[in-house]
């Protein structure tokens, strides 16, 4: 425990630390203190806590210092029960075990709950390492083992103790998604040695059952939890994605989205929508060409020497842009929308063999700090998903969700941004609705707008992104060839990849396409959002 040292007092107050503690068995210290005290230069905080802090308040200073002040008050307590898993004290409040001591510490804003019996010391020395008590500073952290029997205990007047049984339950949950069976059985051994040192029998056979009943080993009957018994039942899903999921439908239904006709559905302008749709979808992935290149590929069946693979990506997603199934069809139920993925994706990368075309991953992924859904979960959270769609009526609505669930759900190796724009897409021409592109010059709006739903939960950068993107493509004129396409988009910097000098020109006025246009006043009937 880090105690004040008597020196410091002969320096200025504003070289005193925060927290300031008078150290046991020193009375001269503690007089120095005392008079420090007198002087005006620190405020008792509780009986041998004092602080130099004069102009914050008591509860902060103690909320910010709690672990070294229990240090001080409790040394060798455990944190135990449902502050073991918090980690810090919640709402005003820690739970302890102790062997001797006071039960109860009160210190502004914040009280310290004790439960103090010979027995309810640290566990060390344990047979099992993960059956022993984490050390900290000069306390414990119960053990992982210890804190789920801790939650466990029946006696009604531990309650205010416990986190609720079917947090425990998405708590292990989680542990077997993310670790597996090995580590649930690596807890259980855990959890039976702290049973027999600590007298938890009874809390051990229900953490046994729980276990068992999420590995299949036990009967269902004993879990509460939605996610428990999902994964009983062998439809395990992401809770967190699910609820997310749920919060984007509800901001998606509150919003209303222009009407915005399809410019090019048939013939040769739906061929080059098609094409400038598939070659802004690749590029946003990394499969780059020039315009010229890709044209050869797609109308005259070239394949690049070296890049067999790029070309076919090119190709693949241009067929899917291109025609049914996958142009203005979409899924009716939960299966059909798996399928469809499935499909679309099998199209998309059929050329990529080693990233398993339209199969589920295998492995889990991410990109930058985004984690995505982890493979064993991914068709049940589709499942959960699409069971929100009938809450959306507008087809922007119910486009946007789609392209985002796909997105954050990331159930393919690879291909899923192609694959959940083409998704979003279908949803907007199976209504006569303009088509989303996403220029290259507009990609890092694109992707800030889905980073800020998956890490804050709020859609409306995306909203207007996607707004912003299905305004721009409904202002091209298809009616021409693709060089005289190329050159339109070279006049709006579509293709351009330093967004620090270039911004996104709208075809018709060549004024910025900006978040503040969009959504648009007033809207003329058959007018693109934007113009």
């Amino acid at each position: 425990m880090e105690t004040f040292n008597p020196a410091v007092l002969r320096t200025s107050a504003d070289a005193l630390p925060e927290i300031v503690f008078t150290p046991p068995n020193d009375n001269a210290a503690a007089q120095r203190v005392s008079r420090m005290r007198q002087q005006g230069l620190l405020r008792q905080l509780y009986r041998g806590v004092y602080t130099s802090n004069l102009n914050a308040e008591d509860a902060d200073v103690v909320r910010r210092n709690w672990s070294r002040i229990l240090d001080y008050l409790a040394p060798g307590c455990v944190l135990s029960h449902r502050s073991a898993f918090d980690s810090r004290p919640k709402n005003g409040l820690a739970y302890i075990s102790r062997a001797e001591g006071r039960r109860d510490l009160e210190l502004p804003g914040l009280t310290f709950k004790g439960l103090v019996k010979p027995s309810l010391g640290p566990l060390t020395n344990t047979e099992r390492p993960g059956a022993a008590d984490v050390p900290y500073q000069g306390f414990y952290v119960s053990s992982q083992a210890r804190a789920y029997l801790e939650n466990l205990t029946a006696d009604k007047r531990m309650a205010p103790r416990q986190l609720p049984r079917t947090e425990i339950e998405e708590r292990l949950e989680k542990l077997i998604t993310l670790r597996g069976a090995r580590a649930a059985n690596a807890l259980r051994d855990d959890a039976r040695e702290v049973a027999e040192r600590l007298g938890l029998e009874a809390e051990f056979k229900t953490l046994d059952r729980f276990i068992g009943a999420m590995l299949g080993t036990h009967s269902a009957r004993v879990l509460g939890s939605r996610v428990a018994l999902a994964r009983a039942h062998g439809l395990p899903y992401d809770p967190q994605r699910v609820e997310l999921f749920e919060k984007i439908a509800a901001q998606l239904r509150n919003q209303d989205f222009p009407d915005v006709p399809e410019p090019a559905r048939k013939g040769s302008a739906r061929e080059v929508f098609a094409f400038v749709e598939s070659y802004f979808s690749n590029y946003i992935e990394g499969t780059t060409f020039t315009v010229e290149e890709a044209e050869d590929i797609v109308f005259h069946g070239r394949i690049i020497p070296n890049r067999s693979e790029d070309s076919h990506d090119i190709k693949g997603t241009f067929d899917a842009t291109l025609r049914n199934p996958f142009y203005g069809e979409t899924p009716q139920k939960a299966e059909d929308f798996l399928a469809w993925l499935q499909r679309a994706n099998a199209l998309v990368m059929q050329a990529r063999k080693d990233k398993h075309p339209g199969e589920w991953k295998l492995d889990a992924n991410q990109a930058g700090s985004t984690l995505f859904v982890l493979p064993e979960l991914v068709p049940e959270t589709l499942r959960k998903a699409w069971s929100m769609m009938p809450l959306l009526e507008q087809p922007m609505q119910r486009a946007l969700f789609a392209m985002f669930v796909v997105s954050e759900t990331h159930p393919f190796t690879d291909g899923n941004g192609r694959t959940s724009r083409l998704l979003m897409n279908a949803f907007l021409s199976q209504h006569g609705q303009c088509r989303i592109i996403i220029p290259t010059v507009f990609r890092e709006d694109y992707l800030l707008s889905l980073k800020a739903i998956s890490h804050q939960g709020d859609a409306t950068a995306y909203m207007r992104a996607m707004g912003i993107g299905q305004a721009w493509a409904s202002e091209l004129n298809y009616e021409v060839d693709v060089p005289e396409m190329n050159r339109q988009l070279d006049e709006c910097n579509a293709k351009k990849e330093d967004t620090r000098v270039f911004r996104l020109l709208s075809p018709k006025t060549r004024q910025p396409m900006s978040a503040e246009r969009w959504p648009p006043k007033d809207l003329p009937e058959g007018e693109g959002a934007g113009t």
